[in-house]
């Protein structure tokens, strides 16, 4: 659809265009000839010259023609280029509807608080984003021209995008930030269908259906022995839940464009829709499953992850009927880049690194280079606040110690807690903490901050595929 649309915008440009500069050429050349065959009349009448003077054999082979010929011609000419101009104007603003699909687990589904959002504002770097997103009176702008219909174990929300598209209706993911620049970029009305579930992993409920079955491996099965659990109920188990969610989403995408007018109030079937691209944003239940990848510790030791997306891009273009689908993958990147781990996550570091580089691994296939792009999302870690954070474990374990040692009531252990405080931050860094952090680390901290620049990321690289 989307090839046969670009081919026919194409060709009527060109036709259009075709003949208005034919018409326009003939045009000239006609007046050309009167103004010419005037100016000599005129010239041979003013010497003396008569009509019969072979001099004016011209006319009599080109005679001039008639007024209302000439009225007529003039009419029909101005009438073609009018046609013209309309239906090349009829042409460009005929423009399929541009959906994008974003899907992931938890931190696609967006653990940002709304509170958060007046963090983003105390960054002069990121502060524009915030003016995007909020009116001069922090309000959450509603966008006109983007719409989204939205898939959790909440059920379906749908309407224009604004804040509370995220994991409840009080927080934000990804999809706000992306949705308000990706309008920007492509500069038309577009709409976002998105499916995300908090807890889940591509080896299992993502796995798609040329990834094959999961097996089991052979660690696995000995440690199910020695835990005397029945090996063929885990397995009856884990081959129902395998692939569900990618199910799921594949279904979902497919019912929100069958019933487009439900979730687009203003589609035109005139002018139909194109699928223009996926955001796939997913990573932790995998990172963190040691019997699935038992050798995660070593370089490609997730090296069955990276066999496992490449599936899913293949699988989800052909189930969706878009072979050269447009997919950014989200780089899980909670921490922030490892190179600045704090002493207490350097055990993490390898394992974290390598998990990184296996995600980001399908981009570099020959058969998805220029249509499949990464983007890093530890480069929007907020370092600051994981400095504070660290700060402020400290203060919580020397209160914990205090109240073990003197047995401290709980209104003792918020007094010392404050005093130590004020001792170890400034109040600006205290704000900072109070208006910057909702949730834990592996939610991006729940910062609006982290999550709207993610979001901004997402829509340049998608736009980067767009364009290539």
């Amino acid at each position: 659809m989307i090839t046969n649309d670009l081919r026919c915008d194409v060709w009527l440009k060109g036709w259009i265009g075709g003949i208005f500069f034919l018409n326009f050429c003939v045009f000239q050349r006609m007046m050309c000839a009167m103004q010419f065959q005037n100016s000599t009349l005129a010239a041979g009448l003013k010497s003396g010259a008569s009509l019969d003077d072979s001099s004016v054999f011209f006319f009599r082979k080109f005679p001039l023609p008639k007024q209302n010929h000439v009225i007529r011609m003039i009419r029909t000419l101005l009438f073609v280029c009018m046609v013209g101009i309309g239906g090349l104007s009829l042409s460009v603003q005929a423009k399929p509807l541009k959906v994008f699909v974003l899907v992931g687990q938890s931190n696609m589904q967006g653990h940002a608080h709304v509170r958060t959002l007046e963090h983003v504002g105390m960054d002069p770097k990121t502060a524009p984003i915030l003016n995007d997103l909020t009116d001069s009176n922090g309000i959450p702008r509603v966008s006109k021209d983007v719409w989204i219909t939205y898939l959790s174990a909440q059920g379906v929300v749908s309407g224009q995008l604004t804040a509370g598209f995220g994991a409840s209706e009080e927080k934000i993911g990804p999809e706000w930030s992306f949705g308000v620049y990706m309008q920007k970029m492509v500069n038309e009305p577009i709409l976002l269908i998105k499916a995300a579930w908090g807890g889940k992993s591509l080896n299992t409920d993502f796995r798609s259906p040329s990834a094959g079955p999961y097996e089991f491996n052979s660690g696995q099965l000995e440690n199910f022995k020695k835990q005397g659990k029945d090996l063929d109920a885990i397995q009856q188990t884990k081959t129902e839940a395998t692939g569900h969610y990618y199910r799921e989403t594949v279904a979902f995408v497919k019912k929100s464009l069958a019933q487009i007018q439900d979730v687009y109030p203003g589609y035109n079937p005139n002018e139909g829709y194109e699928l223009a691209g996926m955001v796939w944003f997913q990573g932790w239940n995998d990172m963190v499953d040691r019997g699935t990848y038992p050798e995660r510790d070593q370089p490609g030791g997730y090296g069955d992850y990276s066999d496992a997306l490449a599936h899913f891009i293949r699988d989800v273009r052909k189930d969706l009927e878009a072979p050269e689908l447009p997919f950014v993958i989200g780089v899980l990147g909670v921490g922030g880049p490892v190179d600045l781990y704090l002493p207490g996550q350097q055990r993490y570091k390898g394992i974290h690194q390598n998990y990184r580089d296996a995600m980001a691994a399908p981009a570099k296939m020959p058969e998805f280079k220029g249509n499949v792009s990464v983007v890093l999302t530890e480069r929007y870690w907020d370092q600051e606040l994981t400095r504070l954070r660290a700060r402020q474990n400290e203060i919580n374990q020397k209160v914990r110690k205090a109240q073990s040692e003197k047995d401290l009531s709980r209104a003792e252990q918020e007094e010392l807690r404050e005093q130590l405080q004020k001792e170890a931050f400034t109040s600006k860094e205290l704000l900072a903490l109070e208006k910057g952090v909702s949730n834990g680390e592996y939610h991006y901290l729940g910062s609006a901050k982290i999550l709207t620049q993610i979001g901004k990321a997402f829509a340049d690289s998608m736009h980067g595929l767009l364009k290539h």
